[in-house]
């Protein structure tokens, strides 16, 4: 059987906090990480965009053979994956699967609640889907879910200003705006990979009851589980411990901003996704 990594997919570096889960958890496989930096952010662009950008990535990982995609990407996962799911993979890809991250964190988040009272914080995107409180009804029909979209966070982070002013007053605004929602919120969902990298100045503006809940280890989790599950899937991929980086856009910048999110050094590829 031709074995192949695992494929972690995001429009730019966040995908890198739930690699960096992944890998800690399951550091037994290969992984093949790409971010379409080129076309960052997807917070704010159309599902039909979204859509395209999404599908055309995932193309281009079962071009180089990968069993199993992992849209590390919220916006993706929310305005793609149902659709990719649903009516490409039978068509390109009947054997291969393409998973998301809104599910697998869904399914768990009301664990976290004693109040019963959920926050949400992501892109404007994955807030207007209303995909996880879509998801969390499924599982936790009596959880009362509050949303917040934060459009400014991602470029702050990207840019590295996080720190300045202007993105402190940025974040307790949002921070501030969510819990007059909702006073009764203990736990707040950070519905973005990016957002972990500002969890300090979030909580600064939170009081001691609230928690933050990332996703990389719940999605780590929920693969490990998955893959536990799919035997036929988990026989295809790959036990090297290799990784490889890919970006749409500039690797010097992919590698220096990267590092940041990963945790340590990264040396990327180029790719204009042509098949």
């Amino acid at each position: 059987m031709n074995k192949q990594p695992i494929a972690v997919f995001d429009s730019g570096y966040g995908g890198l906090t739930v690699l960096k889960e992944i890998t800690a958890l399951l550091p037994q496989y290969d992984y093949l990480y790409l971010g379409d930096n080129s076309r960052a952010p997807y917070g704010n662009k159309s599902y039909a965009t979204v859509y395209e950008y999404t599908l055309e990535a995932v193309k281009w990982f079962f071009a180089k053979g990968c069993p199993l995609v992992i849209l590390a990407c919220n916006t993706a996962s929310a305005k793609a994956l149902r659709t990719i799911q649903q009516n490409d993979l039978p068509k390109i890809a009947s054997q291969k699967r393409v998973l998301g991250v809104i599910r697998p964190t869904a399914e768990v988040i009301g664990n976290f609640s004693q109040t019963g009272h959920v926050g949400v914080m992501g892109t404007t995107g994955t807030v207007e889907s209303s995909s996880y409180i879509l998801e969390i009804q499924k599982k936790f029909p009596q959880l009362s879910v509050t949303q917040e979209a934060c459009p400014l966070w991602v470029p702050i982070i990207e840019n590295n200003e996080q720190h300045s002013p202007e993105a402190e007053n940025i974040i307790e605004k949002n921070v501030k705006n969510l819990l007059h929602k909702d006073d009764q919120i203990d736990t707040i969902l950070l519905a973005c990979t990016h957002y972990p990298l500002i969890a300090g100045q979030i909580l600064k503006y939170t009081p001691k009851n609230v928690q933050l809940i990332s996703q990389g280890k719940i999605v780590a989790e929920s693969l490990l589980n998955y893959l536990q599950r799919q035997q036929q899937i988990e026989q295809q991929c790959s036990k090297n411990q290799q990784l490889e980086f890919y970006t749409t856009g500039d690797v010097k910048d992919f590698d220096s901003h990267a590092t940041l999110f990963y945790g340590q050094p990264v040396a990327a590829k180029h790719t204009d996704l042509k098949l």
